[in-house]
C-alpha cells in the first residue's frame, strides 16, 4: 500500500499467490480505496479490514481522511457500499499522465481496467502517425493514450452509448485534438463503415469474454479475427485481448491460424506485476500480431 497519484492494483488475491485470500482485491482509485470480495464476507471481517486500512493510511497520510468503498461480487452481482469518508464527484484519476473519469460506487466495471495498463502503454508507443481502430472501446482509454502518442486518427466503436459518452469526456479532460470518432454501433453490423475509414496501422480488439446478446468469446471471436486482414495496412499491428480464465492463449492462436493465417504472432504483452498469477493462462491475455 502506498499513497501515490496513479491508479493501480495493490492486492490481487485472485492470482492465487496468497492462499485463503483468493476472493480479495484492493485497488487505489485516488483518493479512494476499493476493496472487492468475490464471496460473501461477514461484518466482523469488514470491521477488521477497516481497522487495518485505517492504521496503514494513518502511516501513509497522517491526518488525511480515509476514503474506502467495499464491493461484494458474490453470485455475479455487484453490491457496493461506502464504508468511510467520501467519493469525489466527478471522480478523476490519473495513469501515466492521462486523466480518466471513474465511478467506483456503481457497477462491476469502474471505467478503467487496471490490468490493461501495459496494453495502453504499448499503444502509446506504437501510435505515432497511425490510423487506429479501437473495437469494444468502452470508455476509450486506448484512444486517449493513442492520441497522446501522436495518432493520426482513432475510430472508437462500442455498443454502449453511455460508455462512449464517458470516453468523449475523457478526451476533453486530456485536451486532445479532435481526431477521434465515436461510433455507438453493433460491430457485426458495421463492417462496411469500419472498412471505409481504414485501412488501419493498429487495431485493438478488447471484447468482453461473455456478454449475453452481444458477444461470447468462444463462438464470436473468430468472426472478428476473420475481418482483420482486410482492415489492416501492410505490416499493420493487432492487439488481441482476452480476459476469460477458461480460454488460454492457444485458443487465440488457433483462431488466428484458422481465420487469418496472414497474421504473424509477435509477442504476448506482460501483465502489470501487481496482477501476477499462479497460472498465467487464467489471467488477462494480450497478444500482439502483425500483418505480413
Amino acid at each position: 500500500m502506498e499513497n501515490t497519484a496513479d491508479v493501480h492494483r495493490v492486492f490481487h488475491g485472485r492470482g492465487g499467490l496468497y492462499p485463503g485470500c483468493e476472493h480479495w482485491t484492493l485497488d487505489w482509485f485516488a483518493p479512494v480505496w476499493v476493496l472487492t470480495s468475490f464471496k460473501p464476507v461477514s461484518e466482523e471481517e469488514l470491521a477488521r479490514c477497516h481497522q487495518t486500512l485505517a492504521q496503514r493510511w494513518e502511516n501513509l497520510a497522517p491526518g488525511e481522511p480515509l476514503n474506502w468503498v467495499f464491493q461484494c461480487r458474490a453470485q455475479g452481482e455487484a453490491q457496493t457500499r461506502l464504508m468511510a469518508g467520501s467519493v469525489p464527484e466527478p471522480h478523476l484519476v490519473t495513469e501515466q499522465g492521462a486523466k480518466y473519469l471513474v465511478h467506483v460506487m456503481r457497477g462491476q466495471n469502474h471505467g478503467l481496467f487496471l490490468d490493461m495498463a501495459n496494453g495502453r502503454e504499448w499503444l502509446k508507443r506504437h501510435a505515432q502517425h497511425e490510423n487506429i481502430l479501437n473495437l469494444f472501446a468502452y470508455t476509450c482509454a486506448f484512444s486517449v493514450v493513442a492520441l497522446q502518442g501522436g495518432a493520426a486518427q482513432v475510430v472508437n466503436l462500442d455498443m454502449s452509448q453511455g460508455a462512449l459518452a464517458v470516453g468523449q469526456q475523457n478526451h476533453r479532460l486530456n485536451d486532445l485534438p479532435a481526431k477521434a470518432r465515436f461510433l455507438g454501433h453493433d460491430i457485426f453490423k458495421t463492417w462496411g463503415k469500419i472498412k471505409k475509414m481504414g485501412p488501419y496501422g493498429v487495431i485493438v480488439v478488447d471484447p468482453p469474454s461473455y456478454q449475453k446478446g452481444s458477444f461470447i468469446a468462444s463462438k464470436d471471436y473468430i468472426k472478428l479475427i476473420r475481418r482483420l486482414p482486410d482492415l489492416l495496412e501492410p505490416q499493420g499491428h493487432v492487439l488481441l485481448c482476452l480476459n476469460a480464465p477458461e480460454l488460454d492463449t492457444s485458443f487465440l492462436h488457433a483462431q488466428v491460424a484458422q481465420a487469418a493465417p496472414i497474421l504473424r504472432f509477435v509477442e504476448r504483452l506482460a501483465n502489470p506485476q501487481a496482477f501476477a498469477d499462479t497460472d498465467s493462462e487464467k489471467s488477462l491475455k494480450v497478444l500482439h500480431y502483425q500483418n505480413t
